[in-house]
C-alpha cells in the first residue's frame, strides 16, 4: 500500500451572530479561500445566510447561527484555508448594498474556537463620489469577495471599519505528524470539540484518501 501523503483538516461552526448598529435586515455570504495544494473532500465551498433583523434589546444583536462545514485535504500548510464573509442590505432606495466584508484563517489547531471579526466596507476616493454613489445606490463594493483574503492591491483601498460578527470553529486535524507538520496549542482554544460523529466523518473521509490523491 503507498504511504499516506496528504493530511485532512475538517472545520465546522457557525457565523453566529453580529452588531451593526446602524443597519437593519442583513444577511451574509461566505466562502472559502485556499490554496492551490488544497481541495474540498465534502461540505459546502460557500453559501448564504437567511435576512435577520436587529434584535429590539440594549444590545442591537443579529443574531443567524449560520453552519459552515468543510473537509479539506492537502500535502502543504500553505494557501491555509481562510473564511470571507461579506454582508449585505438595503439602503433607503431599495437597493442591495455592501455593509462589510471580514476574512479569517481557520485555527490550525484542534478543538473549539471563537473569533470575534471586524468588518470593514471600501470608501470612495472623495466626497462627491460618495454623494453620487448614495445617491445611484452604487456604492464601493469589491467585484470578488474573495479578494479580501490575499494582500495584492490592498494598500491602495481606502476602507472604515463598520461592525462586527462572532464565529465559532470546531476543527479536527489528522494524518498532519506524520508529514512532519505540527501545531502549537492556541491559548483561545478551549474544551475540544471532538465528537463520535465528527471522527467517524473524518475516518470515512480518510479511507478514500489513497485512491484519491492529490
Amino acid at each position: 500500500m503507498a504511504q499516506q501523503s496528504v493530511f485532512l483538516v475538517m472545520v465546522n461552526g457557525q457565523i453566529e451572530s453580529g452588531v451593526f448598529p446602524e443597519f437593519n435586515d442583513l444577511y451574509l455570504k461566505y466562502s472559502f479561500v485556499h490554496g492551490s495544494d488544497w481541495i474540498i473532500t465534502s461540505g459546502l465551498e460557500d453559501g448564504i445566510s437567511q435576512v435577520s433583523r436587529k434584535s429590539i434589546d440594549d444590545r442591537g444583536l443579529f443574531t443567524w447561527n449560520f453552519p459552515i462545514e468543510a473537509t479539506f485535504k492537502s500535502s502543504n500548510p500553505h494557501g491555509w484555508p481562510q473564511l470571507v464573509v461579506s454582508c449585505y442590505g438595503t439602503d433607503v432606495f431599495g437597493n442591495e448594498v455592501v455593509r462589510g466584508y471580514t476574512s479569517c484563517h481557520i485555527p490550525i489547531t484542534a478543538g473549539r474556537h471563537r473569533r470575534k471579526l471586524g468588518m470593514f466596507v471600501p470608501q470612495s476616493s472623495s466626497s462627491l463620489q460618495k454623494f453620487i454613489g448614495w445617491f445611484l445606490g452604487s456604492r464601493p463594493e469589491f467585484i470578488d469577495p474573495k479578494v479580501v483574503a490575499h494582500s495584492e492591491g490592498r494598500e491602495v483601498t481606502r476602507v472604515r471599519s463598520q461592525g462586527y460578527i462572532s464565529v465559532s470553529f470546531n476543527v479536527i486535524t489528522r494524518d498532519m505528524k506524520k508529514l512532519g507538520f505540527d501545531t502549537i496549542p492556541s491559548e483561545v482554544s478551549t474544551h475540544s470539540a471532538v465528537t463520535a460523529s465528527a471522527i467517524s466523518q473524518i475516518h470515512e473521509v480518510s479511507k478514500n484518501v489513497h485512491s484519491d490523491p492529490l
